[in-house]
């Protein structure tokens, strides 16, 4: 009687996280050549690769305590639920995957067993931003950690947490791979056009306070540049919103969705301006100079200026150490100064150059031409099992 293939029990418990389930589930099946089954918690994407989840993916994607609160006991039923299915299936290893929240609960109660699958997670808490001590949950949780970033590792090794840097899932996530021409023929675009990316982000609350300055922003731009074009990417959670908003802008505004549209705008565009996040990552790959700026709730601000420990808020000026990328926080973020920035990128193809090459150093420092991080993650849970069996 043939053995039954290895169990791999996944678990993730945002979209970002989905994708990056995905296409783990993709290299642990192209390194065992197809000899493998799944189980666990995922979304959309990961349910196309043929995992058939244990609860649904929008239980887990919950931020912050006061979103938290009303649903602290199904969390809490959910993840005793989530426990014994571990235990009921017997998988080689458990991979969790960032929303460290739900997935330390879980394995830290599964870790001291004598008899349990290897536990890894993948994506590591920002502890060289804030909150060191999540560095100990994590530890209390996990047998080794995955890492996005190359200089994470030594923030877990010194608290006995073995781990290792993969690179980050933005290299091998399309940006790169957008038809500009085609993109510019569909909306009717004119191929010398000016086009202007604007990014407000995929919250409610990123949208609600960006989307009025990254208006006067444009309206300052449409003076310097009368043929500009706004391209607005936006997820179908805020679409309604944005839609509504940019209405009443001026000029011609184009908003699409889905992440081909989004890849082609980025590859038609002559510039962005994009609020803090993975979104600059993705610009970078495409070769889109950038303005970044961000405003979060003045409370909120107030707290996390007092304790965050990054001189930058863009990952590429951080990898540089160096603020290549402008940003524009909190009481910078104004119309006055994005647009002065963004003008300079639209008006100086040299500029615009300097941003472009310099942010492919920060790109390589994260898995660009190297081998796809997915297959790197891979590679290092298939050597974690192995050494244990």
């Amino acid at each position: 009687m043939s053995e039954d293939p290895p169990l791999y029990y996944l678990i993730a418990g945002e979209p970002s996280g989905d994708v990056i389930g995905a296409r783990l589930m993709r290299a642990l099946r192209q390194r065992l050549g197809g000899k493998v089954r799944f189980a666990g918690i995922g979304g959309e994407r990961m349910a196309e690769e043929g995992l058939v989840t244990l609860l649904p993916i929008r239980e887990l994607a919950i931020m912050g305590m006061v979103e938290i609160a009303p649903q602290l006991i199904n969390l809490i039923r959910r993840i005793r639920e989530t426990i014994a299915d571990i235990e009921a299936k017997a998988p080689v290893a458990v991979v969790t995957i960032d929303s460290s929240g739900f997935c330390f609960r879980v394995t830290e109660k599964i870790k001291p067993k004598a008899r349990r699958p290897v536990l890894v997670h993948y994506v590591a808490p920002m502890v060289w931003a804030w909150r060191a001590h999540r560095a100990y949950s994590a530890a209390k949780a996990a047998d080794h950690l995955l890492t996005l970033l190359p200089f994470e590792p030594p923030y877990f090794e010194h608290v006995r947490l073995p781990a290792s840097y993969v690179g980050h899932p933005v290299i091998e996530g399309g940006a790169d791979d957008g038809d500009g021409p085609a993109f510019r023929a569909r909306h009717g675009i004119a191929p010398e056009a000016t086009l202007l990316c604007v990014l407000p982000g995929s919250r409610r609350g990123e949208i609600k306070r960006l989307l009025p300055v990254f208006r006067e922003t444009v309206e300052r731009l449409m003076k310097r540049f009368p043929d500009l074009v706004v391209v607005v990417p936006t997820v179908e959670t805020v679409a309604a919103h944005v839609i509504e908003a940019v209405a009443a802008w001026p000029g011609r505004v184009v908003v699409v969705r889905g992440a081909a549209e989004k890849f082609d705008a980025f590859a038609a565009s002559t510039a962005a301006l994009a609020a803090s996040g993975t979104v600059a990552l993705e610009l970078a790959m495409a070769r889109v100079p950038m303005v970044i700026g961000y405003r979060i709730w003045a409370p909120t601000h107030f707290v996390v200026s007092r304790t965050v420990k990054i001189k930058y808020a863009t990952l590429i000026n951080l990898l540089l150490d160096r603020p290549l990328i402008p940003e524009l926080l909190q009481h910078e973020c104004t119309p006055e100064r994005l647009g002065a920035e963004v003008e300079r990128l639209l008006s100086d193809p040299g500029a615009r150059r300097v941003q472009i090459e310099g942010a492919q150093a920060a790109l390589q420092q994260i898995g660009l031409d190297g081998e796809p991080p997915s297959l790197k993650a891979a590679d290092k849970i298939l050597e974690l099992v192995a050494a244990v069996r």
